[in-house]
């Protein structure tokens, strides 16, 4: 390799302390350059090579990742239109979320061309015949289809099971592993977590004991895992969150002797989206989808600015898309192969999460593994406990969201725009657990604004 710029001396990383020491002019380089990450990771202010000890781990060899669209199936017809719509508009991948068993596959798949767009499905509920009719249309169609079925996501966010005329959720997922052949089944929503509250080393090491549930009670796994995560703001840590669930995932796998791999899907968090200000989500947005491609996702659903207060709409989902198409296609995201592989910094991040999640991870199968704890409620106090800390930085503006709790604009008014209700709704009923509850940060404020709106007085935060 023919080096560039050899007429100039390198630098040790000593030499930039120094200097660095020098340009502080006596204040001390510790306290003034080093900060601690919730995940008790302490980050410098630049990284060399004479420190880097790891190794360089690549993202995502398939140097890729597919422009998803989520479309909720409430009838038929319009969302087979609309999924029609999203591929001619640049869609390259559909997500349907079926609510119910009656739903007619065949119709929602009409005219879409399966043997190039990839689906997902997502259930609330377990069907048996109709992942059965699934797995033929993708056999038939040649089709690459994902049935998202998470019976351990659905009783961390419900509280309950699904339900089910066999012994358990898990022989069901047996008899359909027996059963189907051309289609994935298991998932990992690792997206709860992250918008409940817990720190990135929980949601790695939560996410990577949830799917080894799966490994040791479902026999035959043939098709990949899909890990749904979601992503927040801190932009280089959630690239190295990414990248260290894979890496780890791999790692696990080759107990199993599994020659599989994870199949990840990126959505932004909407733990730090905002009803006021609502505009500012598209950044926010951005750099989360931009965190999510560098981390190596192989598909990204993108959140519509408005997604908290209005029900899907046309604009909004256009809006959405048209993001990843500009990353895409204007800032050629997908034309570099691993573009973070070699960065100390970010290298050095996906390492120190790596080791306290793997820690993390083995504290828990010590312990009896994932569905103990969730069912004694240590993964939920755990979560709770990082999501008030967090919240309580937030309180006292030590952590910002912009046009919420710094830089408000007074004259913004909501309480008329709101179609759907954007606050955390808790339905009293019996549960065999206590359900984790995703919270966004600027709740309280967002209303304690809406009542002020309603009594018609100055808005004073």
């Amino acid at each position: 390799m023919h080096k560039l710029f050899n007429d100039f001396d390198p630098i040790s990383s000593k030499q930039w302390k120094q200097r660095i020491q020098f340009e502080l002019d006596g204040a001390d380089y510790n306290d003034t350059l080093i900060w601690n990450s919730p995940e008790g990771i302490q980050v410098k202010p630049f990284y060399h090579n004479d420190e880097f000890q790891g190794n360089v781990f690549s993202s995502n060899p398939s140097n890729s990742f597919q422009i998803c669209q989520d479309i909720f199936v409430h009838d038929v017809a319009k969302s087979n239109f609309k999924a029609l719509d999203s591929i001619r508009r640049g869609a390259e991948s559909i997500s349907f979320t079926i609510p119910n068993k009656e739903i007619n596959i065949k119709k929602l798949l009409d005219n879409i061309p399966l043997e190039k767009i990839l689906l997902y499905f997502n259930f609330d509920f377990i069907a048996i015949e109709l992942i059965k009719e699934i797995d033929i249309i993708a056999e038939e169609n040649k089709a690459t289809i994902f049935c998202n079925i998470d019976p351990i996501g659905f009783l961390a966010k419900d509280g309950n099971w699904f339900t089910t005329p066999e012994k358990n959720n898990f022989e069901t997922l047996n008899l359909l592993s027996k059963a189907t052949k051309n289609i994935s089944l298991i998932s990992v929503n690792s997206g709860l977590y992250q918008n409940a509250g817990a720190t990135m080393v929980q949601q790695i090491a939560y996410s990577l004991s949830h799917a080894n549930e799966y490994l040791n009670r479902i026999n035959a796994i043939q098709k990949p895992i899909v890990f749904r995560v979601s992503v927040g703001s801190n932009y280089f840590f959630e690239i190295a969150k990414i990248r260290a669930l894979r890496l780890l995932f791999q790692l696990i796998l080759k107990e199993y002797d599994y020659k599989l791999d994870c199949h990840i899907i990126v959505s932004p968090t909407k733990r730090n989206k905002t009803l006021y200000d609502y505009n500012i989500n598209m950044l926010r947005t951005t750099t989360e989808c931009m965190s999510g491609i560098l981390g190596g996702a192989d598909a990204i659903i993108n959140l519509p600015f408005d997604a908290l207060y209005n029900r899907g709409n046309e604009f909004a989902d256009r809006i959405a898309r048209n993001q990843l198409l500009i990353l895409k296609n204007e800032s050629h995201f997908d034309k570099v192969i691993n573009p973070v592989d070699g960065s100390y910094y970010i290298e050095t991040l996906t390492q120190q999460l790596a080791d306290k999640a793997l820690t993390l991870f083995k504290d828990i199968e010590a312990q009896g593994g994932f569905l103990k704890q969730l069912n004694d409620g240590t993964i939920k106090r755990k979560i709770q406990e990082s999501a008030d800390k967090e919240q309580e930085l937030f309180d006292s503006n030590k952590e910002i969201l912009v046009g919420t709790n710094k830089y408000i604009n007074p004259k913004n008014r909501m309480k008329d725009k709101l179609e759907l209700f954007p606050f955390l709704k808790i339905k009293p009923r019996k549960t065999l657990i206590k359900p984790i509850l995703e919270t966004r940060l600027a709740e309280k404020i967002e209303q304690i604004r809406l009542l002020e709106e309603e009594k018609n007085i100055k808005i004073s935060i």
